[in-house]
């Protein structure tokens, strides 16, 4: 009887053991599945660098959600520094590397990722008006192999109007910097017609494509006696921003734009998301979809962190006082 429960006990106890030591090997099994074959993330930038604060939060993001790169996940960066004549180029590239997502840092990236495939995810971190521009069906329901974030760009171009007005408030005329070839443009232009009168600012409206129509552009500006310079959010115009505000620096006009690193390029004001925080949140996109969500079924999220961003060197040296209010209510005042 004793030789019987302990031969029991025996059994129990390497039934106990087998279980806990299958539960462990299952574990590490599923790591080992992982780091086998890590999963292929295509990184597509027109605006930014890899090496930008604002893309390496995508590894920050990754990382959050719990991926180790090189064992779980391997990125495939690609940039066109600007140059949307290279962006098909580059999609072409990752679709041909069969990468199992594409991350877009634009509007015209997301686009022609998506004229190049329908099959491969594909994760909008910095995009204007996905609807508008026919990249989604809808921001609740976006369908098709396209999701990601929305910068709400014509929803805050008036803000950014009236707060250039509010910090410049001799301010009558501004020339609007924009490029037709940006889907998202037209409702933001629109946007700014309509709140110019009750701010009694007059704009011009002045197109560049291209890095040949710059300096044309800004003669037109000088022509319409522009008193500060509105740039629209773009990747062609922040790849060159260094070029924009040394014209605008000679020309003596406060610039304003959507972007932070216009600011800390010269310009005088900035006010629109946090553009690392939406690469960031892109890679919760990305987690989800690597673990077989659909991205027609994800809903397109809009920022929830803005700043307003205020260079006082560039104010000192275009001889403005800004209003201790606007010093106030900014998020970050470069002295």
């Amino acid at each position: 009887m004793t030789q019987q429960l302990s031969r029991r006990a025996f059994l129990s106890r390497l039934a106990a053991l087998t279980a806990v030591t299958a539960s462990a090997f299952g574990s590490h099994g599923a790591y080992a599945q992982r780091s086998a074959t890590p999963r292929r993330i295509g990184v597509l930038l027109v605006g930014f660098s890899p090496e930008s604060k604002e893309a390496q939060q995508f590894r920050r993001g990754l990382a959050d959600a719990g991926y180790v790169e090189g064992r779980d996940v391997v990125i495939e960066w690609r940039s066109a520094n600007g140059d949307y004549a290279r962006v098909a180029e580059l999609v072409a590239d990752l679709v041909e590397s069969k990468v199992d997502v594409i991350v877009a840092d634009s509007t015209n990236a997301a686009l022609a990722a998506k004229r190049a495939t329908s099959s491969i995810p594909i994760v909008m971190a910095i995009v204007g008006d996905p609807a508008a521009s026919g990249l989604v069906a809808s921001l609740a329901y976006p369908g098709g192999n396209v999701t990601g974030l929305s910068i709400m760009l014509a929803e805050l171009s008036a803000k950014r109007l009236q707060l250039l007005k509010q910090a410049v408030p001799r301010l009558t005329r501004v020339a609007v910097l924009l490029n037709p070839a940006m889907p998202s443009h037209p409702k933001a232009v629109e946007e700014l017609k309509a709140a110019a009168p009750s701010l009694s600012v007059e704009l011009s409206f002045v197109s560049v494509r291209t890095p040949d129509e710059v300096g044309p552009a800004f003669s037109a500006m000088t022509r319409a006696h522009a008193e500060a310079l509105y740039i629209l959010g773009d990747a062609f115009f922040s790849s060159h921003r260094t070029t924009f505000l040394r014209l605008a620096s000679k020309a003596r006009l406060p610039v304003i734009s959507v972007s932070r690193g216009f600011v800390d390029a010269g310009a005088l004001m900035s006010y629109g998301p946090n553009f690392g925080d939406l690469f960031r949140r892109s890679a919760g996109y990305v987690d989800k979809i690597l673990k077989g969500a659909k991205p027609g079924d994800l809903p397109i999220e809009q920022p929830t962190k803005f700043e307003l961003v205020v260079n006082l060197k560039t104010a000192r040296t275009l001889g403005l006082t800004i209003p201790e209010s606007i010093l106030l209510r900014a998020d970050e005042v470069i002295r």
